[in-house]
């Protein structure tokens, strides 16, 4: 089977919605709700039919398509720009040294305070891949693919890009973070909450969430070990995120505690090893391995395939590649090493 990357279309809606109910919660970007999931794919519509290159509050989503039959087995996001419609949250877990003279002893307490320091960032997010289709690199085509498009429309994005990590959840589908902090003043479980949010946004965050820091030593033992902690399903994707040169510093999700990473979009690793050029061959046979990508937002294409850079600016492809992208000789494509 092959698979490419494409935009997604409001055709979509099904595959996204089946997707999305297999996610398991506490997967704010991607919610099982038909009515969110079409205004979201309305949105994304939206953004890919605005030809400009000015950087606006938008959102692309990018779907994973088995070429033969057309299946969607995977999804991805990109927002432009965070904290425009509403405030962006997060938790900064940061150190209090206090020192008393006539005990002679210097403490040193974390706390966590709410912040909207990542407002304006960039953010990749909405990264689920099919459960059967977990083999392949599929996770690691979803995830540089959105790299490319990037660096391929990269007026349409800020100097500064974020990634949310979803935290540690139960067996239950319970947060042991949720239920320590917000949880306690919402009445509200994290499950209902998380849905609310996915759904209406996080005003009522603002509306109803404490002001003051918050002692992580007062918080129970279960919840203080999950602050900045990816769910299990989601180490590879942190390490792939670090790869790419990411880093995780100190700021964490309100709902689940999971960590936020953040990087120089020009920094990132895949927008900066990315390579344009002219494609003069299509019947490439052994070549460097790639993620190839080429067309201009609802155009766009990217998937695996072999290339070799040639010294006049041109690029010669393989042949399975130039059929999964349709690219015929003359057309530019974008490229980075797998």
């Amino acid at each position: 089977m092959s698979f490419r990357l494409r935009a997604a279309r409001s055709s979509d809606l099904e595959h996204l919605y089946e997707m999305a109910k297999l996610t398991g919660g506490g997967f704010t970007n991607l919610p099982a709700d038909r009515d969110a999931l079409s205004a979201k794919l309305k949105r994304a519509t939206d953004a890919f039919e605005n030809t400009g290159d000015n950087l606006v509050d938008e959102q692309f989503v990018l779907v994973l398509e088995e070429a033969e039959t057309g299946a969607v087995r995977g999804t991805c996001q990109l927002m432009t720009q965070v904290g425009q419609q509403w405030p962006f949250y997060s938790y900064r877990l940061n150190t209090l040294t206090q020192y008393s003279r006539e005990l002679d002893r210097t403490v040193r307490a974390e706390l966590l305070s709410l912040v909207t320091d990542l407002e304006g960032s960039s953010e990749v997010g909405g990264l689920f891949l099919h459960p059967n289709e977990r083999a392949g690199g599929l996770g690691l085509l979803l995830a540089r693919s959105r790299y490319l498009f990037i660096a391929m429309h990269r007026k349409r994005f800020a100097d500064r890009i974020l990634a949310e990590l979803r935290g540690i959840i139960d067996e239950r589908g319970d947060s042991p973070f949720w239920d320590n902090v917000a949880g306690r003043f919402f009445g509200m479980s994290f499950q209902d909450a998380d849905y609310f949010n996915a759904i209406n946004g996080n005003q009522f965050i603002a509306d109803l969430m404490p002001k003051h820091p918050v002692y992580v030593a007062m918080l129970d033992e279960e919840a203080r070990k999950v602050i900045g902690k990816p769910h299990p399903t989601g180490r590879a994707a942190m390490r792939m995120l670090e790869n790419e040169g990411f880093r995780y510093e100190g700021y964490v999700d309100i709902f689940d505690g999971g960590p936020s990473m953040g990087a120089a979009t020009d920094d990132v690793a895949s927008v900066k090893g990315s390579t344009e050029a002219r494609v003069t061959a299509m019947d490439l046979g052994e070549g460097e391995r790639a993620i190839l990508a080429t067309g201009r937002l609802t155009t766009f294409r990217a998937c695996y395939g072999a290339r070799k850079l040639e010294g006049d600016g041109g690029i010669a492809v393989s042949a399975a590649a130039a059929d999964l992208l349709e690219l015929s000789e003359g057309d530019t494509v974008w490229s980075v090493a797998r």
